[in-house]
């Protein structure tokens, strides 16, 4: 195989610039950055890569990769192949799997399966309950992404719902604790009202009525409470409401932040005007919901406020997403297109390439404190992605990669569409074509 790879006349996306040159990759790692490259050798693959970007590799802090227990709607093998056409080169999958994540022998296992399937590169988030405080005080932190509290139900329910608890936690780890925010009281009162008035079949626009602003903010204000009282080292996932936006700060640069925030790329693209077409396709929880939150999101990404994007992957099967409003599961598959619909945004002038790697890749990285990755630099794993920004393709059956078999963007024409994906130096994807060589390595924490 070849383990070599200079990349030729390249416009370099990294650290708010971009620079045209050349990379050269050896083994693994990016060996030299440069304007001009020559390299003396038979045994190297050359690119030329005029015209495109080269981007570090996404890493996507939020997926729900379905195994071990829920393969029939995806497991790490195939959505990591999704993710490495996507451009996503490291994930980190959450604990609300079956079983769940919330010992370590339980998180080990899912590391084993990893190591034998995964495309990307791969860490996990360990589930934290209102009884396993003994397991969380074991997690290595230099081994394993962080923690994760569901403070509102979804997917796998894992609510974690005694403020005795929460607080012993949020006081008893150094830890990144993320959190899904959601006030369970408010939901259930909504959701009694409607049930009592449509039955099973509550229209899907009201998602977002009964899965309210109010309920996002009781839960994620409390969050950050409870997160500057004790001290602990809070990150808040897929914001999804203008309102929350104002709970979180720029002034203080993102190494030095002890809350943080994230959006997925659903919250940026759609708006509750889109349930009369997609219906349950975008049912998630937190819910998609309007388009002044929507607005408000952006602005927040834009100005710092928002530190990381990310997809919250997290596919079912059509036929569960054809039942009725009460039992249609959240959730839906993205990692494949979270990228291109970013660019999508980039040639619709509401954010540049620069600012694309800042939040994707770079900011995860600092986030996380993942060692080696999200940035193009000499001595880095060499995680990269070329780009076509003018090359347009529609997505369709025939070529969405996810076990499940659609995407919420299905019949979406992008302009840009990622030609070449590198994982650890090894070339895994190539124009539409996944490579057999799972490059995945476990993620490891300079902390």
């Amino acid at each position: 195989m070849i383990q070599n790879t200079l990349i030729k006349n390249a416009r370099i996306v990294n650290e708010g610039k971009i620079v045209e040159g050349d990379i050269y990759i050896e083994n693994n790692i990016i060996k030299k950055i440069d304007s001009s490259i020559s390299v003396k050798s038979a045994d190297i693959l050359v690119i030329d890569a005029e015209g495109n970007y080269v981007f570090p590799g996404m890493i996507d802090d939020q997926v729900h990769f379905r195994e071990p227990g829920l393969t029939h709607k995806a497991n790490i093998e195939s959505e990591s192949k999704a993710a490495i056409a996507g451009g996503i080169t490291s994930f980190i999958e959450m604990p609300n799997t079956n079983p769940q994540t919330t010992t370590i022998e339980k998180l080990e296992e899912k590391f084993a399966i990893a190591a034998k399937s995964s495309y990307a590169n791969y860490s996990f988030m360990f589930g934290g309950t209102n009884d396993n405080l003994d397991e969380i005080l074991k997690v290595d932190p230099k081994t394993v992404a962080g923690l994760k509290l569901f403070l509102g139900s979804s997917t796998g329910n894992m609510l974690v719902d005694d403020p005795k608890v929460i607080e012993k936690i949020f006081s008893s780890t150094d830890m990144v604790i993320s959190v899904h925010c959601e006030d369970e009281a408010t939901i259930k009162e909504n959701l009694a009202k409607y049930e009592a008035q449509y039955g099973d079949d509550i229209p899907m626009e009201l998602h977002p009525v009964i899965r309210s602003e109010e309920a996002c903010y009781i839960s994620s204000s409390k969050a950050i409470e409870l997160a500057k009282k004790t001290g602990a080292r809070l990150h808040v996932f897929h914001l999804s409401t203008g309102k929350e936006t104002k709970l979180f700060s720029n002034k203080i640069p993102l190494k030095d932040k002890k809350i943080t925030a994230e959006v997925c790329v659903h919250h940026l693209w759609f708006s509750d005007e889109d349930y009369a077409k997609k219906g349950s396709h975008i049912k998630w929880n937190p819910a998609v919901k309007t388009a002044k939150d929507r607005e408000q999101l952006w602005k927040a990404l834009l100005d710092d406020r928002i530190d990381v994007i990310a997809t919250d992957h997290a596919p079912h099967t059509l036929e569960e997403k054809t039942n009725p409003y009460t039992k249609a599961p959240s959730g839906g598959p993205l990692v494949q297109h979270a990228l291109m619909a970013l660019m999508e945004a980039h040639h619709q002038g509401k954010i540049s390439v620069e600012k694309i790697v800042e939040k994707a890749c770079h900011n995860p990285a600092i986030l996380f404190n993942v060692e080696k990755r999200g940035y193009i630099r000499e001595g880095y794993f060499a995680d990269l992605v070329i780009i076509n920004p003018q090359s347009p393709w529609t997505v369709n059956k025939s070529n969405i990669l996810y076990k499940c078999g659609w995407s919420p963007f299905e019949g979406n024409t992008f302009k840009s569409r990622i030609t070449h994906t590198f994982v650890n130096g090894k070339l895994v994807y190539n124009n539409f074509n996944i490579l057999d060589v799972k490059a995945g390595e476990r993620l490891t924490f300079d902390r």
